[in-house]
């Protein structure tokens, strides 16, 4: 009698927890791509790497699948490096220290990488698998995501024979996602002058604000810490005088900043009117982002007395206007998809150096033509400021498709495995199927993933159940493309 061999569901956490065990932040994927040619060359496996760190492995299909069209197994190896305050981990040294709490997965102190670690591992399991029957598949292991698609952008499209493509790189369970925004990096340089200044010096925090995902999150209209730092400076200016040492806030431009800190000077006796203009401002910050962010604070710290390099008034008044006249959050609605945000804008990093304010924002539009207007609108403030504006890791729109083959048969394999109909998404948050779709004529392509929260945060966790089922879904999937 013969015996049916059962497949392991859970094999994708051992990869899981191997990729957490190898530093692998954005611009830092080189440890990651040679673990993943060892895996190949351990399985036999055609494998090539390019020179921007991105894999591509390929895999026959198994008995009865040698003719069956080929699939694309597509996930990003990098991830966002984040941790707590007073967490003292080297991310460019150290691996992840994964702790489970009941259904939940996350990384003692720090942020989890299952944006996309969790799909990496999934494509590693089915890859090592003699028992899980597919069609030809090729595993795409893509570089610098976070970072603006790097990765993706540099690729050698016609390395890829397949025209199906299953992402791996969402995060709620049932949701089918079928299209996404396009969007681009916009960094800004603003020229200023610092001269010496003497007075009583403090340090102010904004913080306690919750940040998030620049695309996912920013239709929760969360508090962003360098756009309230523009509005804390225009409330000093127009009640004293003040000069402007420091500034600085968030780490990346494609997360919502949580935390901005400024040091300044002051006259000696304005220091009860300057705790009074931050106490009354921390008031009406907390009043309108009632419900939304409940623990925004203003923290304030003398930092001693005496003279020091402080921004020029013209430069100080300068890097106000460009603050206040920044485009910030949602811009606009979608009037054809009910809840879709189409157009936004993220100031994700704000640097005051000796000669120059730097910015760095995420632009995203589900139009070419509205994620360019955007673009106009910040670089016209940089230079009409006498700055320098340049755009980097632009990448194009997913556009839904009416009809797709490859939809209605996940539709179908859900239903039947788990009773209820997924949920179709279009969504604002940039995801590398865009830049696959514009480079594959014809591909057919869903994005899946299994609940993943607070990404990009120090709060990310993975439901482990949810994990396991869609990589169920996945193995099912894979088993019904035969013709």
């Amino acid at each position: 009698m013969k015996t049916e061999t059962k497949i392991d569901s859970q094999r994708f956490f051992y990869y899981f927890k191997k990729i957490s065990e190898i530093p692998r932040g954005s611009g830092d994927t080189g440890k990651i791509s040679g673990f993943l040619m060892g895996f190949a060359e351990k399985q036999g496996l055609w494998a090539r790497r390019d020179e921007a760190d991105n894999v591509v492995i390929r895999k026959p299909g198994t008995s009865g699948y040698e003719t069956a069209p080929g699939v694309i197994l597509q996930a990003h190896t990098d991830m966002i490096c984040e941790k707590k305050p007073g967490v003292s981990h080297d991310f460019h040294n150290q691996g992840l220290q994964l702790k489970r709490e009941g259904d939940y997965l996350y990384a003692e102190g720090t942020t989890l990488g299952g944006d996309d670690g969790i799909g990496v591992a999934y494509i590693l399991a089915v890859l090592e698998s003699s028992e899980i029957p597919h069609p030809p598949l090729e595993a795409v292991f893509t570089a610098d995501e976070e970072i603006g698609m790097l990765g993706a952008g540099a690729l050698d499209m016609s390395l890829l024979r397949g025209r199906i493509l299953i992402n791996l790189d969402s995060e709620e369970e049932g949701h089918f996602l079928c299209g996404c925004a396009g969007g681009l990096t916009a960094s800004c340089t603003l020229p200023v002058r610092f001269a010496e200044v003497s007075g009583k010096w403090f340090q102010v925090k904004i913080t306690g604000l919750k940040g998030g995902h620049s695309g996912n999150d920013i239709d929760k209209y969360r508090a962003n810490s360098d756009m309230l730092a523009g509005r804390l400076l225009y409330a000093l200016g127009r009640e004293m005088d003040f000069a402007l040492s420091e500034l600085t806030g968030g780490t990346k431009d494609n997360a919502i900043p949580r935390e901005t800190r400024l040091l300044f000077a002051i006259d000696g006796g304005e220091e009860a009117h300057l705790k009074e203009i931050l106490g009354k401002l921390q008031e009406e910050l907390r009043t309108e982002y009632r419900g939304i962010e409940e623990e925004i604070r203003i923290e304030i710290s003398e930092a001693g007395a005496g003279t020091g390099p402080a921004l020029h008034s013209s430069s100080l008044q300068k890097v106000i206007f460009f603050l206040m006249q920044m485009p910030g959050g949602v811009e606009k609605m979608s009037g054809e998809l009910e809840g879709l945000v189409e157009t936004s804008c993220n100031l994700g990093i704000l640097e005051l150096g000796p000669q120059a304010l730097y910015a760095s924002l995420s632009v995203r539009s589900a139009l070419e033509s509205g994620k360019r207007a955007l673009a106009d609108r910040i670089c016209y403030l940089t230079e009409f400021l006498g700055g320098e504006y340049q755009a980097s890791g632009t990448y194009p729109a997913w556009e839904y498709q009416g009809e797709s083959s490859l939809r209605k048969l996940m539709e179908e394999v859900w239903e039947k495995m788990y009773g209820t109909r997924p949920k179709i998404d279009v969504i604002h948050a940039g995801v590398e199927c865009g830049l696959f779709y514009k480079g594959l004529e014809g591909l057919d392509c869903v994005s899946i993933g299994p609940d993943l929260f607070n990404i990009h945060t120090t709060e990310e966790k993975l439901s482990v159940s949810s994990a396991e089922r869609v990589y169920e879904f996945l193995l099912k999937v894979l088993e019904k493309i035969k013709e």
